[in-house]
């Protein structure tokens, strides 16, 4: 839920206009927020010495950090200050001074943190679009109680149910309109595809005008994540909130509508506003559920998305994994199809090897590089004292792709996991959808889209991937949005 701001891009935005924003804002964010800083002590006689460097003044180290994000190989930022000052050490980024963590067991350490130690760190222009009441924000038994409805409803076969005939109905729709001899572009599909089927699990949203319009509004909205902190007209900021009013507006709508029609009462909860419009806390208003419903589409608009189309160029280059993938799900259309049975949710996170392709793209291409947390007081961990008031970047790209964990990293290996516990919380070294109180509670949800769209790809189309590369910075994306050429099977 808190995953670095730098995931929440928009992947439409060209290199060039998002570098030069990401350097505004930090610019900005500096001399806002400079004033603020303290300064603290790194040691004492008892605890290890935090080495680093804290860069140049004002700037430190963040157009180094930006310069190697642009590369082929985003993590050599920190592989070279790991090798000089060991897997925990001291930087300067995005205008804060910050602890940067390369050690998995310091990092799941700070996300199993509770707000007494650590709180969610964003930039002043997504802090200003999220608003004070937003679940990427609030901390404490507020904090718990939304996280802990919301998960739980992520979690049921209800919600499984629903999302698997939404994403199939879509995806076949999408499908029935490609034609041989044209190109189609993964990520622009299945963007299309994945924010629907998050309006629908979210609002009970259904295709349409009103959908429409909610898709347009959000793309403005989140144009101003990492923007100019000024709210004046003609600013990208205002526009960006004029974009989340109006959004607010058409949810609000929805709420009263649900309120209206007993929608909501005593029944089944059919979406997450029904499953917050059934609590009976008094926190939760119409206004704290409408904000948030909008909040919640940030890391989940491009996540799913992401994911297939980066499986997608892993299995293009990958014939071998590629074969298993498709023998092992036609086996399961085969065998559904002699059973006159429908396929199910559970048929489709069944396949061991399909999760396995799935587990090796989240660990490879690392949709969220890692997530800042800020310390609310001086905290000790494996011996090393974090100063109140100072960030903590734990960096998951780094784990992911570091040697001592995983077998030459860099490989799409999906036969790696096959003997792997992957239960919630066993694996230290493999953490894509963060940890702790905060863990993404959507993300058996994004397994569950990912087969889907698997399963019915690679049973009913051939194909062949244009060349094209992975951006890893600001969001990780495909650079031509991964066009393909596709052939119908027989």
């Amino acid at each position: 839920m808190d995953s670095i701001f730098t995931s929440f891009l928009l992947s439409t935005t060209t290199t060039t206009t998002i570098f030069y924003a990401v350097v505004a804002a930090f610019i900005s964010f500096v001399f806002i927020n400079k004033r603020r800083r303290r300064p603290c002590k790194l040691s004492s006689p008892s605890k290890r010495i935090l080495l680093g460097t804290m860069g140049w003044p004002f700037i430190g180290e963040t157009l180094d950090f930006i310069a190697c994000g642009y590369t082929d190989r985003p993590q050599s930022f920190m592989d070279k200050r790991r090798l000089l000052y060991g897997k925990v050490f001291k930087s300067h980024l995005f205008g804060s001074p910050t602890i940067v963590s390369t050690d998995a067991e310091v990092s799941k350490m700070i996300l199993q943190s509770d707000a007494n130690s650590f709180v969610p760190s964003y930039p002043k222009s997504l802090t200003e679009l999220m608003g004070e009441s937003s679940i990427l924000r609030i901390n404490g038994s507020l904090h718990r109680r939304i996280h802990g409805l919301i998960g739980s409803f992520f979690k049921s076969p209800y919600l499984k149910a629903q999302v698997t005939c939404n994403m199939r109905k879509l995806l076949l729709q999408s499908m029935d309109n490609w034609k041989e001899g044209r190109v189609i572009y993964i990520q622009d599909e299945t963007k299309h595809i994945a924010f629907q089927v998050l309006a629908k699990a979210l609002i009970g949203l259904d295709p349409g005008e009103e959908m429409e319009f909610l898709k347009i509004q959000f793309q403005k909205f989140i144009a101003g994540l990492m923007s100019l902190p000024i709210k004046l007209p003609g600013t990208q900021l205002h526009r960006s909130l004029e974009a989340k009013k109006k959004m607010v507006k058409l949810i609000l709508q929805i709420i009263r509508e649900k309120r209206i029609n007993g929608d909501s009462i005593s029944q089944d909860s059919k979406d997450v506003v029904d499953v917050l419009l059934n609590d009976k806390s008094e926190k939760l208003t119409d206004e704290l559920i409408s904000d948030n419903m909008i909040d919640l589409m940030i890391p989940g608009e491009d996540s799913v998305p992401l994911l297939i189309t980066l499986a997608i160029k892993y299995l293009s280059d990958c014939p071998k994994a590629l074969h298993q993938l498709k023998e092992e799900n036609l086996e399961l259309k085969r065998r559904k199809k002699d059973l006159e049975d429908p396929l199910c949710w559970d048929d489709y996170l069944s396949l061991p090897f399909t999760q396995n392709v799935i587990t090796e793209t989240l660990r490879l291409g690392n949709i969220i590089m890692g997530v800042i947390r800020k310390a609310m007081k001086d905290v000790e961990i494996k011996g090393y004292l974090i100063p109140k008031g100072w960030c903590v970047l734990t960096h998951f790209r780094s784990v992911h792709l570091d040697d001592n964990h995983h077998e030459s990293p860099l490989q799409f290996n999906p036969w790696r996991w096959q003997d792997s516990d992957m239960s919630s919380g066993s694996n230290t070294c493999f953490t894509p959808f963060g940890g702790g109180l905060r863990l993404c509670p959507g993300h058996d949800l994004a397994r569950l889209e990912a087969s889907i769209f698997l399963h019915h790809f690679v049973t009913e189309f051939r194909w062949v991937a244009e060349d094209d590369t992975i951006i890893n910075f600001p969001t990780v994306r495909m650079k031509n949005r991964m066009p393909i050429w596709v052939k119908r099977e027989n």
